[in-house]
């Protein structure tokens, strides 16, 4: 959202659109939900995040209207929404592979539901214009779906989903039938079309980039469950277990046990090599096990040994992953542990300073890691 104060889920007044309470569903003796409570609010761009079976799907469908929950409750502005059926709730959903009506041009694909509702023929030219317009659409409005591209197809899928002014859009997996560069445009515009309709959006997706480039918040899930809902710079920064740190972005967890230090704990990971040390508001105490989580891009590559650093260590270089901008070192500790971590190519390919087999040193800052209990 552009108004950086858009944080709802902060402000103990702010009514939800959408309220989950103890909702568990449950398919024979498989538990696809198993008792989760939150919140979604007006406006949101709300996104969830999850492998295959972690029940993010089951949770879209018990919204549309799909699926039932076996115990708790789902409240759509105020209302309980088991008793609605699906084509009567402010609910609509866009699926994966557009449907779209093959013999219905554009325009009619956009009208359909508007004319099954009994709207008046002017309203609906109106309403099919305003959504040809927000969806850049309107030379392509006689055309049937075979004669547009794949990109042109899911923003006429958008369109018709909007068109009856949803409260609430559910979006399965929409970016999925789309190549890379194209994905990544259209999540922008999704965001764009998001934000100019005001509709609530709920995307399901396994692709942690999209999550990340389109979402107010992420829902991480796993087993039926969220294992964490907040921003995606605080679930990317702050994660709350090594189950999503590890599922978000890069990363290397090293096992330890911790002593409590001055201002923080000391991590001894491993035998003859020196502890390291993460500040953290954790209350752990000493022997504790505990994990450390580290991006890539946090840590400092050099060939000789920093002079002020308190988490510095010597590895040596047994793999590069060159990703143009980017390359990705990976290197091994004496205990065998692998540590990734990234430069950027601000020079040549031919003048980078390091290459396989070459001893580093490694080196991060007290803040740059997190110390995770589970």
């Amino acid at each position: 959202m552009s108004d950086l104060k858009f944080e709802p889920w902060n402000d103990p007044k702010a009514v939800p659109l959408i309220s989950f309470r103890n909702v568990t569903k449950r398919f024979g003796d498989f538990i696809a939900i198993d008792n989760q409570t939150f919140d979604i609010f007006e406006h949101e761009f709300f996104a969830l995040l999850g492998p295959s079976g972690c029940g993010k799907t089951t949770m879209m469908r018990m919204l549309a209207g799909f699926e039932t929950p076996t115990e708790g409750k789902i409240s759509l502005a105020g209302q309980d929404i088991a008793p609605i059926p699906p084509n009567k709730r402010a609910v609509n959903m866009m699926f994966q592979s557009y449907a779209l009506f093959p013999h219905l041009t554009v325009w009619n694909n956009i009208a359909f539901g508007l004319k099954r509702e009994g709207m008046a023929p002017d309203a609906i030219d109106a309403r099919v214009a305003e959504m040809l317009k927000l969806t850049r659409m309107e030379k392509f409005a006689s055309r049937k779906p075979h004669q547009i591209s794949g990109g042109q197809k899911q923003r006429v899928a958008l369109a018709r989903s909007l068109a009856k002014a949803p409260k609430l859009l559910l979006l399965d997996e929409p970016l999925g039938a789309l190549d890379a560069k194209l994905r990544q445009e259209t999540q922008f515009e999704l965001v764009d079309i998001q934000e100019k309709t005001g509709t609530t959006f709920i995307i399901v997706t396994h692709d942690q980039e999209e999550a990340m480039t389109v979402a107010t918040r992420v829902a991480v899930m796993d087993h039926g469950q969220i294992i964490q809902a907040d921003t995606p710079d605080r679930i990317y920064e702050m994660p709350n277990s090594v189950y999503v740190a590890d599922f978000i972005g890069d990363v290397t967890i090293i096992k330890g046990r911790v002593s409590p230090s001055d201002d923080g704990y000391e991590i001894h990971h491993a035998e003859g090599l020196p502890p390291l040390f993460a500040k953290s508001n954790l209350s752990l105490k000493n022997g504790t096990g505990a994990y450390l989580a580290i991006r890539p891009e946090k840590i400092s590559i050099a060939a000789e040994q920093p002079s002020s650093a308190r988490n510095a260590i010597k590895g040596a270089i047994q793999d590069i992953a060159y990703l143009g901008n980017l390359s990705t070192y990976h290197v091994e500790l004496p205990n065998g542990t692998i540590v990734k971590a990234q430069a950027t190519n601000n020079r040549r390919l031919a003048n980078r300073p390091f290459t396989w087999e070459d001893e580093v040193w490694l080196s991060w800052t007290d803040t740059a890691a997190v110390l995770l209990d589970h």
